[in-house]
């Protein structure tokens, strides 16, 4: 949660996940060098390093886009998103490398602009091998520097929060041109499939898990029917919910977190202010609800921040009757605040 924006602190998780992060790259750009000098002896050490580059950023944005539906599936891979950045900002930079390196080799030695030269070098013919497939890579790369350049919270803070997270949900348009530059790269570069094989398994892995996860989400999402008095809606049982944590229903296309504790039950936007994380999969700590994603906090009752901060979400009337838990489909201005429902003891 950030008043004012200072240095992060590199506590030891954080420490770990970038060695974790760099070993990983300088070992995917060893191993793949010297690969290529035992397998490929007439590759030129130019076109091995814009390989190595291109693979071990192509290879990271498929572990980038496979943390999110893995965090769905599984709780004990949130560690791997609270630093997702950090990867994404690794990815970027071995992208700029790889296509620096292309045009270096390939267009900086003529008389045309280099940049107007990745358009002019392949026009467009009538078969695959006519495909210019430069042109997909430049326009990922683009999309690619605006997402690195602003993944700071002063970025998320001043663009407002539906904005920058329609940027940053670029990276799956920069993944499908990715997808089409190597692809048609390697169609009309190599004899081998073996890179067309490994780009196809990539795609499938990230489509299979994000479907998986939006099965699972599709079941949670199942409207609450079952209306009260008033237009309450019978939400759950008292005894669904654990202590300091919340039941997620759907209300009216909209999810809720019920959160049960002292006690007390209140209901809240199930969104957090920051990065739409699911603050139902938090819990309360010290009277505050506690964002999974990257800690930020609520109180049940007013869905206001704790000053000085800021972020609120909206709140839900709510009810308890015979140990059920009824909600007002309707939310609350953003802030207001909520009375709890008492749990009869």
């Amino acid at each position: 949660m950030g008043v004012e924006y200072i240095s992060v602190q590199w506590n030891r998780q954080k420490k770990f996940y970038d060695a974790v992060l760099i070993g990983g790259v300088a070992a995917h750009l060893a191993i793949f060098g010297v690969l290529t000098k035992i397998l490929f002896r007439h590759v030129t050490d130019e076109i091995m390093l814009m390989r190595a580059f291109g693979t071990a950023a192509f290879l990271l944005l498929h572990v980038i886009l496979c943390i999110g539906p893995l965090c769905r599936l599984n709780p004990k891979f949130l560690p791997m998103l609270y630093n997702r950045r950090h990867a994404g900002v690794t990815m970027f930079t071995l992208g700029l490398v790889h296509a620096a390196l292309v045009v270096i080799a390939y267009h900086a030695g003529g008389d045309t602009n280099p940049i107007l030269s990745i358009f002019k070098g392949s026009p467009l013919a009538g078969s695959i091998s006519g495909v210019p497939f430069q042109p997909f890579g430049f326009f990922a790369l683009i999309i690619l520097f605006l997402m690195a350049a602003t993944s700071h919270d002063f970025w998320l803070a001043n663009l407002s929060a539906p904005i920058w997270k329609s940027l940053h949900m670029l990276v799956y348009v920069a993944y499908a041109l990715l997808v089409l530059h190597v692809t048609f790269g390697v169609l009309q570069g190599e004899g081998s499939p073996l890179y067309v094989v490994a780009t196809a398994l990539g795609l499938l892995t990230v489509l299979g898990l994000h479907i998986t996860a939006a099965r699972r989400e599709t079941a949670a999402d199942r409207e609450m029917q079952s209306v009260g008095s008033d237009d309450f809606v019978d939400a759950c049982a008292v005894a669904d919910i654990p202590e300091n944590r919340a039941r997620i229903v759907c209300l009216s296309g909209e999810r809720v977190a019920i959160f049960k504790y002292d006690g007390k039950i209140s209901a809240v936007s199930n969104v957090c202010q920051h990065q739409n994380g699911p603050l139902g999969e938090g819990k309360i700590v010290f009277g505050c609800i506690i964002c999974p994603w990257h800690g930020y906090q609520y109180v049940p009752e007013t869905g206001a921040s704790p000053p000085p901060f800021v972020e609120r979400v909206p709140t839900f009337n709510v009810r308890v009757k015979n140990g059920r838990v009824f909600v007002h489909p309707k939310p609350n201005f953003t802030g207001t605040r909520a009375e709890p429902a008492r749990i009869a003891k």
